[in-house]
C-alpha cells in the first residue's frame, strides 16, 4: 500500500487564515474529482470559515469526557473506515483528550497517511519543537502544544501562509480572529507588531531551511554534484595558525557584500597528521565566526583539499577563500600547495586565494620531515623528485669525475637516497639506491659506460652502497609507521575529547551527531534504539538524526557502529577506513553515553517534579487539616449542646425527647467525630511523609497494647475474639503508635463486620516476627449477611496504619475474599530468637 502525501499550511500566528486557505484546497481538489471528507476542522467562530466548510462531507467527531466535561475529538475509526482519498484535518499539534487512542494529533495523521490517505493539514509556527524557547523569548507565552521538526520535515508540501502584520492586527481590530473582549488583551500582548514581525521573519527561515532540504534531497537523489548558485555560500578554509582572523574577516566581507548569503568555517583535521591546528587559536577562530553570523564545521580527511571539496559540494557552497601557502618555493616544486590543488579541482566552485602576514618562506629552510604516512600521493612525489635529481646530479657529478670519484659520487647519491626515504618511505629508497648504484657503475666505474665492473673494492663499495640505503629506508618506514600510529591516536584523542567537551557543554544529540557527520564527511547519522517488545521483526526508532535521508534501520545504512544491543550509530555516506570506524565505534559509545545521561536527567527531574508535587500536596493537607479543626471541634461542641437540650425536652423544657431526633444527633455526632479523626490522621500522615513524627522503638509487650487499644475502642472493643497464644515476644515498636494503629485496624474490623459475627484477632509467632491478623466478621459470613462488599483496601485509615507500621520496621498487608470479607495482617520484628510454638489461646477481649 503506497504511504498517503502531506500538506501543511504553514503559519506565523492564529488568524493569517491557514484553515481557510486548507478548506479552500479541499474545495479545488474535490472539483478535481477526488474524494474529499473533513476529519476535523476548528472555524474558532469565524463565519467565513465555517461557510467554506458548507458542502464539504464531514466525518462526525468522537465525544470523550474528561474530568466530567464532555470533549470532542477526530473519530479517527470512522475516517479510516470510511477511506477517502483526502482527509482535512486541523491544528497538527493539538493534544488529543485522555482516552484517545493516541496523545496527539499528528499521531492520528500519521496512521492516516500509513493507510494511504493523502492528508491536508494546519501549523503555526510556534509550535514547533525546535522555536518553542525562541517563541517563548519573543512572545512571553510558553507554547504547551509542541509538534516534532522531523514530523514537519517529513511532510511532500509545506506551504506558508503569509500575511503582514499590519494587515493581522487589522484583522485581529475587526473581530475576524477573537471575540471583542479578548482583542484589547491580544493587541497589547502577543499580537503586537514587533512579536508579529519576528514569528513572520522565523516562519520564512524555517520555510526556507526545508526548501534547501529538498534542493540538497533532489541533488543528492540525481547524483548533481556541481553546485547550484541558488544562495551564495562562502566557505572559509582555517588551519589553526596566525592567517586566521584574516581568512575569516575577508570572507566575512565577501559574505556582507552579497545579501542573503551564508558564511561557514571548515577546519580540515588532517588523517595522515602533516599539520595540526593551534586549539586555542581554532577556539578564538570558532568564536570571531559565529560572532560575525557564520557557523563553524571541522572534519577529517587523508587529502585535505579533496576534504575540503567534498564539503563544500555537500553543503553547496558557491566560493572558498583560502589563504596563500606558508611553503616555500622548493616545497612548493616538490609539491603542489593546498590552494593549487584545490583550484585544480574546484570545477565551478570560486576560490579566492588571500595573502597574509605569515604567507611566502616561513618554513622555507625547513628539511624535508619523515614520512607520516604510506600514501601513494607522497611516494610518487618521492619517486618523481628523485627522477629529477638523480640526472641532475649525474650530469655535474660526470663533469667532476676526475676529482670526486666513485666515494665521492656515491656519498652525494647517498643524500638523495636519504632525501627520498624522508619523503616517500622506504620503498622509493630502496628504488633510488638500486638506480644511484646503477648511474655510479655506468658512470664512474671501470670499465665505464658498461655495468661491468672491473675491480673487487668497487663491488665491495657498491654492496655497502646498497645495505647503507636499505638500513636508511627501513629506518624510515619504520619511522613513518610509529608516526602514523602515534598521530592517529592523537586524532582520535582529539576527536574524542571535542565530543567529551560539547557533552561537558550540554549539547543535545542532534548536535553531537551533527558533530560527528561533519568529522568523518558522511552524508546524515542517526541514532537508533530498537523496541523492547518482541516481535517477528525488530522494530528501531529513531533517538536523534541529522543530514539528508537519515536511516531509520540499521539495514538501510552505509557504515553501522553498534553501541550495545539496543542502541546503535547508523550512517549513510562514504565508507569508511578500519581506523576511521573504529573512531566512529568510540564516537558511538560516547553518543550512547549522553543518551543515557539525558534519558537518566530527564527521569530525574520528573522525579523531582513529583517530589516537590509531593510536598505541596502534603503542605495543603497539613493546611486543610488545621484548618479543619476549629469548624470540627465548634459542630462537634454545638452537636452536644443540641442533644442535651434534646433530652431535656427542648429550650423550654416542653415536651419529650424525639426518638428520631436523638438517632440523627447521635449519627451527627459520631460522624464529626469520625471526621474529626480522619483530620487527625491526615494531619499524622502528612507530618510521617514529612519527617516530622518523632519515633521511640524499643521493646514493647503485645498485650498491654492491646488491652490499651480495646479499652481506648470502649464497649465496643469486648466483642473482638482474641486467638492469642500463651506467651508472646516483645516486638520492637513504639508503643504509642502500636497502640494507635492496633485500635484504627479494630474499629475498622469492628464498623464492618455483621452485628452476629465479630471480628477476630489473631496472633502467631514466627522467627524473629510476630504477625498480627485482624478480620471481620463477614469473612465465611453469607452473602446477605449485611457485611460491605465494597471494602476499600486504601482507605485513609488503612494508609496511615500501613505508613505508621512501616515507619517502625514492620509492614501491613490486606486480604479480600471472595465476594465479602476483609483481613489485615500486621508483621513486626521481635526480640526472640525462635520461640516453641504453643497452642492457640482463644478468649473474648475484656
Amino acid at each position: 500500500m503506497a504511504r498517503g502525501r502531506l500538506r501543511i499550511y504553514l503559519g506565523a500566528a492564529p488568524g493569517v487564515g491557514k484553515t481557510y486557505a486548507m478548506l479552500q484546497e479541499g474545495r479545488r481538489l474535490r472539483s478535481l474529482g477526488a474524494e474529499v471528507v473533513i476529519g476535523l476542522v476548528e472555524p474558532h467562530g469565524r463565519r467565513p470559515t465555517a461557510a467554506l466548510a458548507e458542502g464539504l462531507e464531514t466525518v462526525d467527531r468522537r465525544t470523550l469526557v474528561h474530568r466530567g466535561v464532555p470533549l470532542t475529538e477526530m473519530d479517527l475509526d470512522a475516517v479510516l473506515a470510511r477511506r477517502p482519498q483526502v482527509a482535512l484535518v486541523d491544528e497538527l499539534a493539538h493534544t488529543n483528550v485522555p482516552g484517545s487512542r493516541h496523545t496527539k494529533r499528528w499521531q492520528d495523521v500519521e496512521e492516516l497517511l500509513a493507510a494511504g490517505i493523502d492528508v491536508v493539514t494546519t501549523l503555526n509556527v510556534q509550535h514547533l519543537e525546535s522555536l518553542n524557547d525562541v517563541v517563548r523569548q519573543i512572545t512571553g507565552v510558553t507554547q504547551h502544544e509542541t509538534l516534532p521538526d522531523e514530523v514537519a520535515r517529513r511532510a511532500d508540501q509545506i506551504e506558508l501562509v503569509d500575511l503582514l502584520p499590519e494587515t493581522l492586527r487589522r484583522r485581529l481590530v475587526h473581530g475576524d480572529i477573537y471575540p471583542a473582549d479578548r482583542v484589547e488583551a491580544a493587541l497589547t500582548h502577543y499580537f503586537r507588531l514587533g512579536n508579529l514581525t519576528a514569528l513572520r521573519e522565523l516562519a520564512l527561515l524555517w520555510l526556507a531551511d526545508r526548501v534547501e532540504e529538498g534542493l540538497q534531497r533532489y541533488r543528492a537523489e540525481h547524483g548533481i554534484t556541481a553546485p547550484w548558485e541558488t544562495r551564495e555560500r562562502i566557505m572559509v578554509g582555517l588551519t589553526g595558525g596566525p592567517e586566521g582572523e584574516t581568512l575569516i574577516r575577508r570572507a566575512a566581507r565577501i559574505t556582507a557584500r552579497t545579501p542573503g548569503s551564508e558564511l561557514l568555517a571548515l577546519h580540515v583535521v588532517p588523517g595522515d597528521g602533516l599539520t595540526h591546528g593551534d586549539p586555542t587559536a581554532l577556539s578564538a577562530q570558532r568564536g570571531l565566526v559565529e560572532s560575525l553570523g557564520g557557523s563553524y564545521h571541522q572534519t577529517t580527511g587523508e587529502d585535505i583539499p579533496q576534504a575540503l571539496l567534498r564539503f563544500a559540494e555537500a553543503e553547496n557552497v558557491t566560493q572558498i577563500v583560502l589563504g596563500a601557502s606558508r611553503r616555500g618555493r622548493l616545497s612548493l616544486l616538490l609539491r603542489a600547495g593546498v590552494g593549487q590543488r584545490t583550484i585544480r579541482d574546484s570545477g565551478p566552485i570560486d576560490v579566492h586565494i588571500v595573502t597574509h602576514e605569515a604567507a611566502a618562506g616561513t618554513f622555507a629552510s625547513r628539511p624535508p620531515r619523515p614520512a607520516r604516512g604510506a600514501g601513494p600521493a607522497r611516494r610518487r612525489s618521492a619517486l618523481a623528485a628523485a627522477a629529477l635529481l638523480l640526472p641532475a646530479l649525474t650530469l655535474v657529478l660526470t663533469a667532476a669525475r676526475g676529482s670526486l670519484g666513485l666515494p665521492g659520487a656515491l656519498v652525494l647519491y647517498m643524500l638523495v637516497v636519504v632525501l627520498t626515504a624522508l619523503v616517500g618511505g622506504r620503498g622509493p629508497a630502496l628504488l633510488t639506491a638500486v638506480a644511484a648504484s646503477l648511474l655510479a657503475d655506468y658512470y664512474f666505474t671501470l670499465p665505464l659506460h658498461s655495468i661491468d665492473v672491473a675491480r673487487t673494492v668497487d663491488i665491495v663499495v657498491l654492496i655497502v652502497f646498497l645495505a647503507a640505503a636499505w638500513l636508511v629506508g627501513t629506518a624510515a618506514g619504520a619511522a613513518a609507521r610509529h608516526t602514523r600510529q602515534a598521530v592517529r591516536a592523537t586524532s582520535e584523542a582529539r576527536a574524542l575529547s571535542r565530543m567529551a567537551v560539547a557533552m561537558m557543554h550540554g549539547q543535545d544529540l542532534p548536535a553531537l551527531l551533527e558533530q560527528v557527520r561533519e568529522n568523518f564527511s558522511l552524508a546524515s547519522v542517526s541514532l537508533l534504539e530498537r523496541a523492547p517488545e518482541p516481535g517477528p521483526e525488530p522494530r528501531w526508532y529513531v533517538v536523534a538524526s541529522t543530514g539528508d535521508r537519515p536511516p531509520e534501520r540499521p539495514w538501510d545504512a552505509d557504515v553501522e557502529a553498534p553501541v550495545d544491543d539496543r542502541l546503535t550509530l547508523a550512517a549513510r555516506g562514504r565508507g569508511l577506513s578500519g581506523d576511521d570506524l573504529r573512531l566512529l565505534t568510540a564516537c558511538a559509545a560516547q553518543l550512547g553515553i549522553a543518551h543515557a545521561h539525558g534519558r537518566l536527567t530527564r527521569h530525574v527531574a520528573e522525579t523531582d517534579t513529583l517530589a516537590a508535587a509531593e510536598r505541596t500536596r502534603a503542605a495543603l493537607l497539613l493546611a486543610a487539616g488545621h484548618d479543619l479543626r476549629a469548624p470540627l471541634g465548634a459542630a462537634e461542641a454545638a452537636l452536644g449542646r443540641l442533644s442535651d437540650l434534646v433530652r431535656a425536652g427542648g429550650p423550654g423544657g416542653q415536651g419529650g425527647p424525639d426518638g428520631e431526633a436523638a438517632h440523627l444527633l447521635s449519627s451527627a455526632s459520631a460522624s464529626v467525630r469520625r471526621a474529626g479523626a480522619l483530620v487527625t490522621d491526615l494531619d499524622d500522615l502528612s507530618r510521617l511523609h514529612a519527617g516530622a513524627l518523632d519515633l521511640y522503638l524499643r521493646p514493647v509487650d503485645l498485650g498491654e497494647a492491646l488491652t490499651a487499644a480495646l479499652d481506648d475502642l470502649g464497649p465496643g472493643g469486648h466483642g473482638i475474639v482474641l486467638r492469642l497464644p500463651p506467651h508472646l515476644p516483645d516486638v520492637i515498636a513504639d508503643a504509642a503508635l502500636l497502640t494507635r494503629v492496633l485500635t484504627t485496624l479494630a474499629a475498622d474490623a469492628l464498623r464492618h463486620s455483621p452485628p452476629d459475627a465479630p471480628p477476630t484477632l489473631t496472633a502467631e509467632t514466627l522467627p524473629d516476627r510476630l504477625t498480627v491478623r485482624i478480620a471481620d466478621g463477614a469473612i465465611g459470613a453469607p452473602a446477605n449477611g449485611g457485611a460491605v462488599t465494597d471494602r476499600p483496601g486504601d482507605s485513609l485509615p488503612l494508609r496511615l496504619s500501613r505508613d505508621l507500621t512501616e515507619a517502625m520496621g514492620g509492614a501491613l498487608d490486606t486480604t479480600t475474599t471472595t465476594g465479602h470479607g476483609f483481613a489485615v495482617t500486621l508483621t513486626l520484628p521481635t526480640t526472640a530468637g525462635r520461640p516453641a510454638p504453643a497452642p492457640d489461646h482463644q478468649g473474648r477481649g475484656t
